[in-house]
């Protein structure tokens, strides 16, 4: 019977290729000139340090640019609330998100079920398998997620037919 799966997962060579690129960037910037402005990738996230807020947002910003640019969704990221940090600085933490959330699952096979496709979806720890009869069941099903709203990206792997 074909099947595939729906994850959300992001790619962490591409995320180090991209906080390489703002590092890169925030050492060559002339508005960067003496400042504290720092960018760290970490094993659960990414730690941003500027001088100020409006250093912090650039530095974001540049972030967000670099992702889009790399083919990764910004939406893998979640920005925490930025706080003061030692010298009078600001740090923000972003945490980087794998895996889907058993809210998210629920949410996609409630939406499956509403709308009385020919097709089984199982929930199997933080990814979500589908299957199905026909092949084009399984299409109609990727189209739906496609259009749906989540909190982050969403992949389909392992189609088999």
């Amino acid at each position: 019977m074909p099947s595939f799966d729906v994850v959300s997962e992001t790619d962490m060579q591409e995320m180090t290729n991209a906080v390489n690129q703002v590092i890169k960037e925030i050492t060559t910037r002339y508005d960067f000139k003496g400042s504290k402005a720092s960018i760290e990738l970490g094993e659960k996230g990414i730690t941003v340090v500027g001088d100020d807020i409006n250093k912090l947002n650039t530095v974001t910003e540049l972030l967000r640019a670099k992702l889009v640019r790399r083919n990764l969704d910004p939406k893998c990221l979640e920005y925490g609330d930025p706080q003061d940090a030692s010298g009078g600085c600001k740090r923000q933490e972003i945490t980087i998100k794998q895996g889907m959330s058993t809210e998210l699952s629920k949410k996609i096979v409630k939406k499956i079920k509403d709308e009385k496709m020919k097709v089984q979806a199982a929930i199997q720890g933080d990814q979500l398998r589908v299957t199905g009869k026909k092949r084009d069941d399984l299409q109609a099903v990727m189209a739906l997620i496609k259009g749906m709203e989540s909190d982050r990206p969403l992949s389909f792997t392992n189609f088999r037919d």
